[in-house]
């Protein structure tokens, strides 16, 4: 008997740590959508979190340039020299923080920052506070890290936001960070400087605590919201803070992956460690992408901020045209979490009784043909989430559709 055919037979076990991880629901859901679409039936999928625009041109002709004059070789393990200077520049220009070249670094996409910096810091028991809904890879990074989620609900009464009794109730002398997402991928939600001030001055009374703050939407805002990230507001905190941000949301740059984070030089260190025997160095001809991305022209921003915006308005208010859903306003990114408690207990014409939010989009994934999000996905129900990162004809006629089929509901 082969070495192979033992294997085979004794079975494959996986680690411990991934035992009760699985894929993520939402790319579950979507590769099913898919293979519907496949099969020709006419799927709306609303479930990707990557804006519908091109990467920009000057981005490209960059990337292109960089290519041609053969920087396709390995670069610093964290880093380009350059990149970190344009990364720097950003954080004083744009958020009023000053963050040296060694207290940045750059990973393949912020997910290897947020798995670099809790695999760096968090030892087996340690607790990483996190306010639901929250992007469903926060959790499951903790747990594969050794560390244990402490999930906070924050419903849509409280604008999905984590409020400082909450925070100060959490915090335990095992408490080793504070993650923040904001605006929020699922709800949408953010922080204003009044909103986080109180989070913060808990966190000032509490110094074993370190915060970590998810900017990666800071540039989708709408209605004159000003966006600001917590270590402009209170420096006391920046030499225990991560600052995470990138280039795959403002610049429509998800496949180049790019990830970046201001932080103290000791952790800043410690995550290049990890990375090192990783990945090592992010990709050469994205780094020189990302310096021309945030060196260049930004006007192009607000314009597309201003067809996000039309798009929000146009599902908001088609939601909350329907019977039994409620949808809040968001503030920023390019999400709707809508409640849809008022549809639980009702019937399908199949006779099957909504019981949970999952019924309910599994429901509009085989009437309607509309693939949405629970929000059991993402740590609160009952709700659901729309990406509205897509063209106002489709966003209308899935509109359409999810208004037929609530209304079959009995």
């Amino acid at each position: 008997m082969t070495i192979a055919t033992k294997i085979e037979e004794a079975g494959f076990k996986p680690a411990s740590r991934i035992a009760a991880i699985g894929v993520s629901k939402i790319l579950q859901i979507g590769a099913r959508a898919a293979a519907m679409k496949r099969e020709g039936l006419p799927v709306i999928i609303l479930g990707a979190g990557e804006p519908d625009f091109d990467t920009p041109d000057n981005v490209k002709a960059a990337a292109k340039a960089a290519i041609d004059r053969g920087e396709t070789k390995y670069t610093a393990l964290d880093g380009t020299p350059e990149l970190k200077k344009a990364i720097a520049e950003k954080f004083r220009r744009e958020n009023g923080v000053d963050y040296s070249l060694d207290e940045i670094t750059v990973a393949t996409g912020a997910k290897q920052i947020l798995f670099n910096a809790f695999m760096a810091s968090v030892n087996p028991g340690d607790e990483v506070i996190i306010p639901t809904p929250y992007w469903t890879s926060y959790s499951d990074i903790v747990e594969i890290c050794g560390g244990v989620p402490v999930l906070i609900p924050c419903d849509a009464d409280a604008g999905f936001r984590l409020k400082a009794e909450q925070l100060e109730k959490a915090i335990t002398d095992k408490t080793r960070w504070v993650l923040l997402n904001s605006p929020s991928n699922p709800s949408g939600a953010a922080y204003s400087e009044a909103d986080y001030r109180p989070l913060l001055d808990v966190l000032l009374k509490h110094p074993h605590v370190w915060l970590m703050v998810d900017d990666m939407y800071e540039h989708i805002v709408y209605d004159g919201f000003k966006f600001v990230t917590p270590v402009a507001i209170a420096p006391k905190l920046k030499d225990r803070t991560l600052t995470i941000n990138g280039v795959s949301k403002a610049y429509a740059m998800t496949g180049w992956r790019i990830g970046y984070a201001g932080g103290p030089k000791a952790l800043i260190k410690a995550m290049a460690v990890i990375q090192s025997q990783a990945t090592s160095c992010p990709s050469s001809v994205s780094q020189a992408a990302s310096v021309e991305a945030l060196n260049g022209p930004q006007g192009f921003l607000k314009e597309r901020q201003a067809s996000f915006k039309h798009r929000r308005d146009l599902v908001v208010s088609g939601l909350n045209a329907i019977d039994g859903l409620d949808c809040r306003t968001p503030e920023g990114a390019f999400y709707t979490f809508a409640g849809c408690g008022g549809l639980i207990g009702k019937t399908t014409p199949a006779g099957k009784v909504i019981e949970t939010d999952a019924d309910f989009t599994d429901y509009l994934l085989e009437v309607a043909h509309v693939a949405v999000v629970p929000g059991s996905a993402f740590g609160l129900s009952p709700y659901f989430r729309i990406s509205y990162a897509t063209s106002e004809a489709e966003l209308t006629e899935a509109l359409k559709r999810i208004a037929e089929a609530c209304g079959k509901l009995t």
